[in-house]
């Protein structure tokens, strides 16, 4: 994907006009498939759970993941990219309980 596109450019926008954690999962709910929903989130906690250095099989059982969808989640979560590391930095240095908006 070409994150320089309009279209992606577009996106990345849009994500980053949600102002609340309801706003988001009404644009997340929106936009993706309840498959891609859960796919998607099943990937951010498989990449939460590699950076606490659980095994790929645990994570494999937790998530329904397969074992290619695991390693791939943690060739990205080590890449050059980061987003990842960043967004998992973010949950865990500010909890989603504790915050009233995205921002």
């Amino acid at each position: 994907m070409n994150t320089k596109s309009k279209t992606f450019v577009r996106l990345s926008q849009a994500i980053l006009s949600l102002r609340t954690e309801k706003e988001a999962a009404c644009f997340l709910r929106d936009l993706m498939t309840e498959g891609e929903l859960r796919e998607f989130s099943n990937r951010l906690r498989a990449a939460e759970m590699l950076s606490e250095k659980i095994s790929y099989k645990e994570i494999e059982v937790e998530t329904g993941l397969s074992s290619t969808t695991v390693a791939r989640v943690a060739k990205w979560l080590n890449g050059k990219e980061g987003g990842y590391r960043l967004v998992i930095g973010r949950l865990h240095h500010d909890t989603p309980r504790s915050r009233r908006g995205l921002s």
